[in-house]
């Protein structure tokens, strides 16, 4: 069992296997299951994910009022023919909205690696489905990937908002998709764990601040930039770029600056944008003054 994204992709290198290929083993070894009952346990999790996608392009909105119907504004501004930032990227990014407007309506998602990062994952992956045109096959293998750093991430530092700010979440999840996509597109392990570096140092720091603590302002947004920093940070590990400082090394930077994060930048929805006066308004609109 790897403990540490250098050691899977010695073994990946040792082995010539994929990343996949050791995670669904690995997978098999914990649980006692057949390659083919994992490789089935997976794609359930990818049919959650497709049906969220669907359901959030077709329009949906929170209890709250605070979020719902951007993801339907995005898709008609792509299908306007306007975009700036080009087709692919804002339809990864259209379809992560879509997911996260999901959540916020108390629909069903699949946490990658949690509820409020939910959308970046599904979101690149179905975002390039049409670039790539991946099997039924290769979308499972893509969780699988995905699952193998954020693996490693839960293990030797946090997936919490709560304990280590947003960089521990939506942070997590695009810098996984991000590895996962490198895979796909037929990088080497390597190319992927410098796509996985490059794209988490660029939500380094990112605070988790939730307007009155409801995972709606800003995480549906940020599950947005997640979305398209994983396909930049891809596309610039495929292009041979690599990350000066090791994957390890910016796991462990995230964790220990998450422990120095004051406690109202981490999921308490007191600081950043929870505390201003339009944060502090909408919170009383909601829960009353009290």
């Amino acid at each position: 069992m790897f403990k540490s994204v250098e050691e899977l992709i010695l073994i990946c290198e040792r082995d010539q296997k994929a990343i996949a290929d050791i995670m669904i083993e690995q997978e098999m070894e914990v649980s006692g299951l057949s390659r083919e009952a994992v490789m089935a346990k997976m794609e359930q999790n990818l049919v959650v994910m497709e049906r969220a996608v669907e359901k959030g392009l077709n329009g949906v909105s929170s209890p709250t009022g605070l979020t719902g119907m951007d993801a339907v504004k995005i898709r008609k501004y792509i299908e306007s023919g306007k975009s700036l930032s080009g087709d692919l990227v804002l339809n990864a990014v259209s379809k992560a909205v879509a997911t996260n407007e999901v959540n916020a309506a108390m629909g069903l998602i699949c946490a990658t690696p949690t509820a409020g990062s939910a959308g970046v994952v599904p979101g690149v992956l179905f975002g390039i489905k049409d670039k790539l045109n991946p099997s039924r096959e290769d979308m499972v293998r893509f969780l699988f990937t995905t699952g193998a750093f954020g693996f490693v991430v839960a293990n030797n530092a946090s997936i919490s908002g709560a304990a280590g700010g947003c960089q521990a979440e939506v942070g997590s999840a695009a810098a996984m998709a991000a590895a996962a996509v490198v895979e796909m597109a037929g990088g080497s392990p390597r190319m992927s764990a410098n796509a996985f570096s490059i794209c988490l140092k660029n939500m380094l720091g990112l605070v988790c601040d939730p307007v009155a603590g409801l995972v709606e302002v800003p995480c549906v947004k940020r599950n947005a930039a997640g979305a398209s920093n994983a396909i930049i940070s891809a596309d610039m590990a495929l292009a041979g770029v690599e990350s000066r400082i090791p994957t390890d090394e910016v796991i462990e930077a995230m964790y220990k600056i998450g422990q120095t994060m004051p406690s109202a930048l981490r999921e308490t929805g007191r600081g950043g944008l929870a505390g201003t006066k339009t944060g502090q308004e909408m919170k009383a609109r909601i829960f009353g003054t009290k």
